[in-house]
């Protein structure tokens, strides 16, 4: 295994980060593109698509199983990109890196490995009730299947934890307790490291949703003090279908395979199979080899500016924007905890967010609209929906400018 990789010191300015995106330049419906759905899936720097093309053009093929030259020169990278995961999380070691799919994949590894062999009836699963749904789904379907219950902590009015509700919720029935860092619906921040100590308390797990988190701020496994954190590549400015779990060795190294095939095995035979250690026991089949690269690239395009110059600017422009979108009339925030990432959950009483939405569109502006995969949320606030817009260090002023106008433009017209 590679070394792990080491943090190199920022050399860029963030407010240079808009010209590195091709895709700013295109117009939708005659209009240059405001493009505020990041929390969805963030666009790619040039820097990204370049490493990628350059992988195809000169170094692609398949991984760990080749003599040849080509296969040696993709698995070194395959490899190195593990190498940047683990230095991005601050792993303990490289072997602690899985690569998956994304968020989703990850947390139903881990759901599926670790929770059928170790949940029973009467145990305990904690989530919150801003999870994304495959921070609750996958732990449903394990629960149904071993009598484990499922408990969520209810939020308060800002859409944080509410107060009283780790130390209700986290007790001795309690195994593991699955949270996401920063909620895709709203923007809080978790508490992350207090949840790891309440259920160290009672000799519970942390399983950690970082999807949304790793794009904004500098991420540390160790300090956070959780057992499992997950998150994807292309919200990280880097390709889909590639992401990365990270758990700590001496459980992965007891946890059964979840998928079979080729690559995560020591030995087959019809007797029997041994599996390979991790993380090649958790990576069956042919990888996305070309992933991995683009997602070593985003993690180098992240670090030439620094999480702490991008945590700056983002929380500057989120600032910003909620001053501004204040201003107009009848629209409320939805998620007002405080230190929130840059995300703007918006309701308009009396007019749905499609209608408004689609009217942003015409005027070249992308939000996303709809429940976020975070139903609980709606349901604790009591809307259906919202209309969200989340900001990346490619956005500035102009864009949240664009966007106030053109919500008082779409409200006029809507009511």
């Amino acid at each position: 295994m590679s070394a792990i990789s080491e943090v190199p010191a920022p050399r860029r300015d963030v407010r240079d980060a808009r010209g590195d995106f091709p895709i700013l330049r295109e117009q939708v419906h005659g209009r240059p593109l405001v493009y505020l759905d990041s929390g969805a899936s963030a666009q790619k720097p040039r820097q990204v698509i370049d490493a990628i093309s350059r992988f195809y053009e000169t170094g692609y093929s398949n991984v760990h199983r080749g003599v040849h030259a080509l296969s040696q020169r993709a698995t070194v990278a395959y490899e190195a990109a593990r190498a940047k995961v683990a230095g991005l999380l601050n792993a303990r070691r490289v072997e602690e890196i899985v690569f998956v799919r994304g968020t989703t994949e990850g947390l139903n590894l881990v759901a599926q490995s670790w929770g059928r062999a170790n949940l029973g009836p009467g145990d305990e699963v904690v989530v919150t009730e801003m999870e994304h749904h495959s921070g609750i789904v996958p732990w449903q379907l394990v629960c149904e299947a071993t009598g484990a219950t499922l408990v969520a902590m209810r939020l308060d009015a800002r859409g944080a934890i509410a107060e009283g509700e780790i130390a209700r919720c986290i007790g001795p029935k309690t195994k593991m307790v699955s949270v996401i860092h920063v909620s895709n619906a709203l923007g809080t921040v978790n508490p992350v490291h207090e949840i790891a100590a309440a259920a160290r308390a009672v000799g519970a797990l942390v399983m950690v949703d970082g999807a949304q988190a790793v794009p904004h701020m500098a991420v540390d496994v160790q300090a956070l003090d959780c057992d499992f954190y997950v998150f994807s590549g292309h919200k990280l400015y880097g390709p889909t279908g590639i992401g990365a779990l990270w758990g700590r060795y001496e459980l992965l190294a007891t946890m059964p395979p979840w998928q079979g095939g080729g690559d995560m095995i020591e030995r087959v035979s019809f007797a029997g199979t041994t599996y390979a250690a991790p993380p090649a026991r958790f990576e069956a089949g042919t990888p996305d080899i070309a992933g991995a690269v683009g997602l070593a690239a985003a993690i180098d395009y992240v670090w030439s500016f620094g999480y702490e110059a991008i945590a700056a600017y983002e929380h500057e422009l989120l600032a910003y924007g909620t001053e501004i979108l204040a201003r107009v009339p009848g629209l409320r925030i939805i998620g007002t905890a405080p230190g929130k990432a840059a995300i703007l959950s918006i309701h308009v009483d009396g007019v749905h967010p499609h209608d408004l939405g689609t009217i942003l569109d015409m005027d070249g502006v992308a939000v996303r609209v709809g429940h976020h995969c975070a139903q609980p949320v709606m349901d604790a606030f009591g809307v259906s929906a919202t209309t969200r817009a989340s900001l990346a260090i490619y956005n500035d002023r102009s864009d949240l400018d664009r966007l106030a106008a053109a919500l008082e433009k779409a409200i006029g017209l809507l009511r």
